[in-house]
This record gives structure tokens, C-alpha cells and sequence, in this order.
């Protein structure tokens, strides 16, 4: 049976891209050309989205996707479909328009007015206003509830008075207690929320949900249901979420929002007294206003019933009905700016919201990733961007999800590319599949293939763009680097010796810490992590010899990122898998009470004594893992800029190394928990390379030298057997500066490779400047002469310094390669002849110059063409 190693190495890696493929109601031609374009560039799949399409559902729809599948079947390519007729899923093609109350989107919101008292006979107007679009949200009054104020802060106190059965008509008649008391009227209404979202289904409601399915998925397996499980692969959904705020792009939506509608539905009444007890009327304005101890009681038991409802009616219903039919569930919900633990856009707990999926799931758009902006706020479309969250919390929440929930098979599926705008290229591309693929991802959704006539304004990049796209035609060499990492990364054991605690619970609970600010201090010092939900605490985990087993999953300690309460069945849990002989570090202190609201004395009293549990200060906790050899890797400098990712197969060990440093080289030594045969694969040129591999003991020693953004895979174990490790030329020595004159010809993406002549210049220098070529997209060939003697050597490689992007270089008219990103060095060994050579380096940029759109503004733009300096070098 052939390894991993040589399924790649022979190109018989799995496919692991499915493309958006856009649907806007084209021609049948366009749509086989497209679809040919997308097999062409080395991807086996796509994911078919309405963007709109006009007759979404109708015959024109369904003609279109006859014509997809049948280029699917004849190419052996799969098909997933987006699950509606546009994103974010839930419009249910717009079913949910005249479906009765019960199916709709419901919600509750409050009015109150303020009393002073003591004074008796008082009465006030209570009932709501009827429904007034921007006004009222009309709907039913449920509860009156009245809040004892303090008379010095104003703020709400736990004093409050169940009213209700005292309004009549209307009006509540009461006598007012002595102090300051502020009224709060409960409505439940089917209007609130985002207001795009108002035809939207309930995704509490098990029978609402059903209406999606109903209208897509039984219309899809109705036509197509021989094709389940074979060409149609499954279905995706797209940022589903409550959009209960009308404030989409508010990511601190959540209880204690003042003025915001919450998600709800009528099982929500019995579900609330069950949880929280017979008076929890009496403590629903605290949903809003903060109001003494019961505030996070309330606000816990809220936040735990509507995320366990949204997994359970939405997420597992939908994904059950996909396996009952032999096909898989994918998607993601909006992560944004820790909207994963909220309301508004969220759906209030990560883990719980992507339960039912068959892939993990997350997505990047926007600039929410810029390299080398790991740490400070930066600018987004909808305010600032959290830039420790996308970078140390996003991916590895995702894909924790996917160690940890034995259906997704290790499998973790990442959007990316989308609405970065044209002046994202393939440099940039590989960046972010690189950021993605050391953090475990292994699944990747391009956005996107449009087949619209270019420039299409709708969130570009697109990858072909009708033939425009000048660096399509290098596009297939990213997937073929893509697919083969993500099939060395896939199906073994993933290495990591920490679990950081994920606790949504704590942030509806109380003051807290985020996960990712302990993950950030650990991948910075190259200590790989799992986060692990609440839920998986409680239910899953084991302890034997001191460490937490999960799953295939193995870990020496547990971390707490800071949590003012968490609830009591955890805080127990964690008491007794620390009695079990686990270490569990608590970041900057234990917890005061619990979620429930109760000090809880006595067990945060014996997790305090507990000589397994420790308070560690956060600056302090790597320290704190070396001291008790908690780590994986041992890199011998501070790199905070190098990311690893270790996976066990029965053959082999594989080991990812990033240098996530857009500028800067990375040049140290690292140990490894490995012996034997240890080499380099380069996955961009698909070699095993010769590393010169010391061995420690029961460890290897060896030197990593990457160039800023660089990658390489170190494989340790049998599986290299019987391969031959090529050695890298060892070219130190300059043996001249190439410095033009340069011959300069461009051709657009339609042109190439007819070049038209341009001028010559002595000097390189960036074309985006005035009065050179601002405005061209495309490639610019220069052309000059390269003089070889043989007293040289016999090798010969070449590095041009800084282009920008994508650089192909010929030698005598043979091409020696070809980079998408830097180090932009290239083996002229075999080509260069004595005397007078004739070289050409072609350097293709993106159509930003051309197409200078409004989302690449918030992009840091690059120059245009070759800056040098070109040098040649020998043995």
C-alpha cells in the first residue's frame, strides 16, 4: 500500500479544493467553459452558489445544474450546493414570507418606563405599540415586571416584582413601593432584528428549519437522488446565524445590549423554568440591564438554551437528513471579531453551532488576514478587526472542532480568498492557504469562479475572471502545493500538548479572558493546542498517566484562559479530572463563583488545594510549559513569526514550518522528537530534500533557513525508504551582478505570449509609478543577456530579488521554473551554456493597476514588476 509521501510524489493526492462556482443564470457554453477552466487549474470539485441566480429553484435553474453535473460526471469532479438562493442561509428561497406565526422568526425586546414611590393607585400605560416598521415591533405583551432601582447609581438591584396579573386593559395599576422602581414590559414579536432577515427562518424551531429543507434539499434529492453520495457530494451552508440585532455588523451583540431584539420561540417559556426556576420572569429585563448577582444567572441560562436549540433544530437536523441520504453537511457561521460566542450575526457557541457538520468550517474575506499584523487592531469593512482573534483563535478553534468530533474525520474546511480584491494574487493566496494549512486546516473553498463578464464588482478577486485574470494561467500550480499538503496533513494523528478551555459560558457569565490570548503566547513559541469546548469537558474526556485523551487526541495539561464564573458542573469536572492527576493552569486566577450565580465556595475551596491546579500568570505560561517539558519542538532562537504543525502516520512523522513573516528570514535550529531518516519535502517543487539531520539522543537536530513567507515539511520514519533525497545546489558564492540593460515587452492576460515591445531600461524600478505603466495589468517580460564561463562551476542559480508577483524565468528560451512567491531563486544549472546566454524573467502582476477596486483600499498595495536586485551565483 503506497504511503501518503508517495501518493504525492507520484501525483495521486486526493483532491481537497471546491471552489464558489457562481451562478447568475449564463449561457450553457459559458457555464462548460467555466467549468473547464476550474478542471484545467487542477481542482476536482466545486461548490455551486446563487449569486443570485434569477429563477433559483426553477427550470432555468435546474437546466443550469444539469449542465454542471453532466461536466462533473464526464471530468470525475464533485458537486456541493450552497443551500440557498443567496447567502447568509435561511431565506429558504423566500418560503418563509406568508408561512404562519408559528414557522416565522420571533423574538422578544422590552419597553420600560420609570415610577418613584411610595404611591398607592398609580397606573401606567404598559401595552405595546402596534407593529410600525422603524418605530415599533409591535407584537404581545407577556410580562410586566418592575425593578427596584439604586438610588445612587440608578442601576437595576435584584429586587423585582412579578406585575403581570396586575394590567388591565392595557394598563397596570399599582401601588409603588417606596424607592426607584423601573417597569419593564416583555414582548414576544415576529418583527425585529435585521430587517433583511425579516422572511428568514427560526433556527430554533425544528419545524421552521424544516421549510429549507422542504424547499432545497428534498427538491435537490427529488432530481438528482441517483447522483447523492457520488457526483453530488452534499450541501453547504453560508454565515447562517440569529441576526437578531439590527446592527448586522455589531460583533459585541449579546445579552446586556441595550435596545436589541433576542432570539426566541414559544419552547422558550418551559425551557427557562426548567433551567433557571418558576420566577425567571421575574429576571428577563436582566437580559438587557445588569442588575445585581442574578444577571449572569439569567443571562448563562438564556445564552445555554438558544445555542443548544440553534445546534440542535438547525445544524444536527439538517446534517441527519444529509447522512440518512449518503451525502456530507459543510459550511461555517460567521467567526468575526469573537462573534462566534454571541448573538447578533453569531449563533452563540462555535462548537455547538457547527455540531451536525461532517467538516469543521471558518472563512476569511475582507483583509481580516494581513500578514505580519498578528497583535494590534487594524481597519476592516465593519470597523476595526481583532487581529490576535483571526490569527491565533479563528483557525485553531475551527480546527480543534474537527480532532475533537469523530464525524469530521480531522477534516476542516476554510473559505478563503474572497472580497480581498484585486490586489490579492497568488502571493498572497499562498500566504493565506500556508496560515491555514500550519494550523490544520485541509479543506479549501476559493472564492470564487464567476463566469460574469469581468470586472465583475461582486467581492473579487476571481480566479479566471473570462480569460482577464494574467495569473490564472499559474493558478493550477497553488492547488497542486495545495492538495499536497493538505493530503500529507490528513487522516493521522495530530501532535499538541496543551487543551485551552473554549468558554462561551464565561463570557455570558461574566468578566473573562479570550481563548486566543493564552493560544497566542503558545504558537508563538512553537507549543501546539486543541481548544476544547464546555460541552467536551463535561462528556468525552479521559485521564490516564496524568494526561487528557480525547479522540486520537493526547494532552499534558489543561489551561483556563481567565474566567470570572464558569458553570458548576464544570468547575467540578475540572476538580475531578485534576484529582485524576491532570494539570490544569488557570490564567491570572480561578474563577470567584459559578455561572449559576452561587459563590460555590467549596469546590473552587478544593480546586484552590488541589497541587495540580495552578494560577499562572499569563506572560508567564510558556515558561511555565518548558519548565515541565509541555512542548512538542524545540526551537533553539525566539521566532514568534514560525508556526508548526506536527501529524503522526504509521509511516512517517510530518512536520509544517511556516515563516508567517512577510519581510523578515527566519534562520535557527529545532529539535525534534524524532529518529531515524530525517528529510525536507518541498511541496511547491514536489522533492524530498537532503536535510543534514544531527542526531540528540532520541532526537534530531536540524537547521531551518526560510525566507520570509517560506514553507517546508520535515518527514522523519519509513516511509522514506527507497526514496532518493535530492541534495540543494550549494551556491554561496556571487558570481556576478546581472544589471541590464533590460529590454522590456508586456502582454495582458488576452495577449500573452504575444509581447509588444516598451522601452529599455538601465535601471529596475517599480511600474506602478507615473509615467511608466500605472495602469497595466499583466506580464512584463525583460530580456537581457547573461555571459557563463564554465571556470564557474557547474552550477548556476540565479535569484532576482524582489518581483512582484509571479515570476517565470527562461534560459535560451527554456523555462527554469516558475515562483509564485519569494524566495524567487531559480536552478539554471542544466540550461546555461558557455559564453552568451539569452535571459528572460517574465513578471505578472494582479489586476489591481488595471482594476483598482474598492476592496483592495484597505490593502497595503505592492509595486509592479521586477526591482532586482538579479544576481547570479556558483559553487
Amino acid at each position: 500500500m503506497a504511503t501518503k509521501l508517495q501518493e504525492v510524489l507520484t501525483g495521486k493526492e486526493e483532491n481537497y479544493i471546491l471552489p464558489f462556482f457562481w451562478q447568475h443564470g449564463e449561457e450553457e457554453e459559458v457555464l462548460r467553459d467555466e467549468m473547464a477552466r476550474i478542471y484545467e487549474s487542477g481542482i476536482r470539485a466545486v461548490c455551486i452558489e446563487s449569486r443570485p441566480h434569477p429563477d433559483f429553484l426553477g427550470p432555468k435553474w435546474w437546466k443550469d445544474i444539469d449542465v454542471i453535473l453532466d461536466e462533473a460526471r464526464t471530468r470525475g469532479m464533485r458537486v456541493w450546493i450552497l443551500d440557498d438562493d443567496h447567502f447568509p442561509t435561511g431565506h429558504a428561497a423566500g418560503r418563509l414570507k406568508e408561512a404562519p406565526r408559528e414557522l416565522r422568526r420571533l423574538y422578544i425586546y422590552e419597553n420600560h418606563l420609570d415610577a418613584v414611590g411610595p404611591r398607592d393607585n398609580s397606573a401606567f400605560m404598559v401595552s405595546n405599540l402596534p407593529y410600525m416598521p422603524g418605530f415599533s415591533n409591535g407584537g404581545t405583551l407577556f410580562a410586566v415586571i418592575a425593578v427596584k432601582r439604586d438610588p445612587v447609581s440608578g442601576e437595576m438591584t435584584d429586587e423585582s416584582i412579578d406585575l403581570t396579573d396586575q394590567v388591565e386593559n392595557g394598563k397596570l395599576y399599582w401601588n409603588v413601593p417606596d424607592g426607584y422602581w423601573r417597569i419593564f414590559s416583555l414582548i414576544e414579536s415576529e418583527h425585529g432584528g435585521d430587517p433583511e432577515k425579516k422572511d428568514y427562518i427560526n433556527h430554533l424551531v425544528a419545524d421552521s428549519v424544516r421549510v429549507l429543507i422542504n424547499t432545497v434539499y428534498e427538491a435537490f434529492y427529488e432530481r438528482y437522488h441517483e447522483d447523492f453520495g457520488k457526483t453530488l457530494a452534499g450541501f453547504f451552508s453560508d454565515e447562517p446565524g440569529f441576526y437578531n440585532d439590527k446592527d448586522t455588523w455589531d460583533f459585541s451583540s449579546k445579552p446586556g445590549k441595550k435596545g436589541v431584539t433576542l432570539p426566541w420561540c414559544t419552547e422558550m417559556f418551559s425551557l427557562l423554568e426548567q433551567e433557571f426556576g418558576p420566577d425567571y420572569r421575574r429576571h428577563l429585563p436582566l437580559l438587557w440591564y445588569k442588575g445585581g448577582e442574578s444577571t449572569s444567572r439569567i443571562r448563562f441560562a438564556y445564552m445555554n438554551l438558544v445555542s443548544k436549540l440553534y445546534g440542535e433544530n438547525f445544524t444536527e437536523q439538517i446534517g441527519n437528513w444529509c447522512r440518512e441520504r449518503e451525502v456530507e453537511y459543510i459550511g461555517h457561521v460567521l467567526e468575526d471579531n469573537n462573534v462566534h460566542a454571541r448573538l447578533g450575526s453569531g449563533t452563540g457557541h462555535f462548537y455547538r453551532a457547527l455540531g451536525g457538520q461532517d467538516m469543521s468550517g471558518l472563512d476569511v474575506v475582507l483583509w481580516q488576514l494581513k500578514p505580519g499584523v498578528d497583535e494590534i487592531p487594524t481597519k476592516g469593512f465593519a470597523g476595526e478587526i481583532d487581529s490576535e482573534f483571526f490569527n491565533y483563535g479563528m483557525a485553531k478553534m475551527a480546527v480543534s472542532l474537527a480532532h475533537i468530533d469523530p464525524k469530521k474525520k480531522g477534516r476542516t474546511m476554510a473559505e478563503v480568498f474572497g472580497a480581498y480584491g484585486w490586489a490579492e494574487g497568488l502571493k498572497l493566496m499562498k500566504w493565506l492557504t500556508d496560515h491555514m494549512l500550519v494550523r490544520g486546516v485541509n479543506h479549501f473553498v476559493p472564492h470564487a469562479f464567476s463566469p460574469k463578464d469581468y470586472p465583475d464588482q461582486d467581492c473579487p478577486p476571481h480566479l479566471y475572471a473570462g480569460g482577464k485574470n494574467p495569473q490564472y494561467r499559474y493558478y493550477r500550480i497553488l492547488n497542486q502545493y495545495t492538495n499536497r499538503l493538505s493530503h500529507l496533513l490528513s487522516g493521522g494523528t495530530h501532535v499538541a500538548t496543551a487543551a485551552v478551555l473554549y468558554h462561551a459560558e464565561a463570557e455570558w457569565s461574566g468578566e473573562f479572558m479570550y481563548f486566543h490570548k493564552p493560544v497566542k503566547e503558545l504558537l508563538r513559541n512553537q507549543i501546539d493546542c486543541d481548544i476544547l469546548p464546555c460541552d467536551t469537558i463535561l462528556n468525552g474526556v479521559s485521564v490516564r498517566d496524568s494526561k487528557l485523551h480525547l479522540q486520537n487526541e493526547t494532552y499534558h495539561c489543561l489551561i483556563v484562559p481567565y474566567s470570572e464564573a464558569l458553570p458548576n458542573d464544570v468547575l467540578h469536572r475540572m476538580n475531578y479530572l485534576a484529582e485524576q492527576g491532570l494539570p490544569i493552569f488557570f490564567i491570572e486566577g480561578l474563577p470567584s463563583r459559578s455561572s449559576e450565580g452561587s459563590p460555590n465556595s467549596e469546590i473552587l475551596d478544593r480546586l484552590a488545594a488541589d497541587v495540580r491546579v495552578e494560577v499562572v500568570p499569563l506572560d508567564k505560561l510558556v515558561d511555565r510549559m518548558k519548565a515541565s517539558a509541555y512542548y512538542d519542538v524545540q526551537v533553539k532562537s525566539s521566532e514568534p513569526f514560525l508556526r508548526c504543525y506536527h501529524v503522526k502516520h504509521l509511516s512517517m512523522e510530518v512536520f509544517m514550518f511556516f515563516n508567517e513573516h512577510p519581510a523578515k528570514d527566519i534562520n535557527t535550529e529545532v529539535i525534534l522528537p524524532v529518529t531515524g531518516c530525517v528529510q525536507f519535502y518541498d511541496a511547491y517543487t514536489n522533492q524530498v530534500l537532503k536535510s543534514e539531520c544531527v542526531k540528540q539522543g532520541n532526537s534530531s537536530l536540524i537547521r531551518l533557513n526560510l525566507a520570509k513567507s517560506e514553507t517546508i515539511v520535515v518527514i522523519a520514519g519509513s516511509a522514506l525508504d527507497g526514496i532518493e533525497a535530492v541534495a540543494k545546489p550549494t551556491t554561496d558564492k556571487l558570481i556576478t551582478a546581472i544589471e541590464g540593460p533590460w529590454n522590456v515587452y508586456t502582454a495582458t492576460s488576452q495577449q500573452y505570449p504575444t509581447f509588444t515591445p516598451w522601452r529599455e531600461m538601465g535601471t529596475l524600478s517599480d511600474l506602478s509609478r507615473t509615467g511608466l505603466l500605472p495602469t497595466f495589468s499583466g506580464t512584463i517580460r525583460y530580456e537581457t543577456d547573461l555571459n557563463w564561463s564554465s571556470l564557474s562551476g557547474k552550477q548556476a542559480v540565479m535569484d532576482i530579488g524582489e518581483a512582484f508577483e509571479t515570476v517565470e524565468v527562461y534560459l535560451n528560451g527554456v523555462s527554469s521554473g516558475i515562483r509564485l512567491t519569494p524566495p524567487y531563486r531559480f536552478d539554471l544549472s542544466g540550461l546555461v551554456r558557455e559564453g552568451r546566454n539569452k535571459l528572460a524573467i517574465e513578471v505578472t502582476n494582479t489586476l489591481v493597476f488595471e482594476t483598482p477596486d474598492f476592496f483592495s483600499r484597505l490593502g497595503q498595495l505592492e509595486p509592479s514588476g521586477l526591482l532586482g536586485p538579479v544576481r547570479l551565483y556558483g559553487e
